[in-house]
């Protein structure tokens, strides 16, 4: 009983959620998201990186100002 809890446990943990692009407002299946919610879909991203990010490696979040990693490096 333990081993099936914890597996249903990690399904959870890994379970992605479409959130919706505060762009354009679509709801996306994979999105760029910060710490403090903020998402952007990749058309989105792809449109206003020229804004969000000077070295193509991070993204500025325009809610909070965190940086993020686009995960490339």
């Amino acid at each position: 009983m333990a081993e099936k809890e914890r597996i249903e446990r990690r399904q959870r943990r890994r379970r992605t959620r479409d959130r919706e692009c505060h762009c354009c407002g679509r709801t996306t299946p994979f999105s760029w998201t910060c710490r403090c919610g903020f998402a952007i879909c990749q058309e989105c991203m792809n449109e206003n990186v020229w804004g969000l990010s000077c070295n193509g490696i991070t993204w500025h979040c325009p809610e909070c100002g965190q940086q993020n990693g686009f995960g490339n490096q």
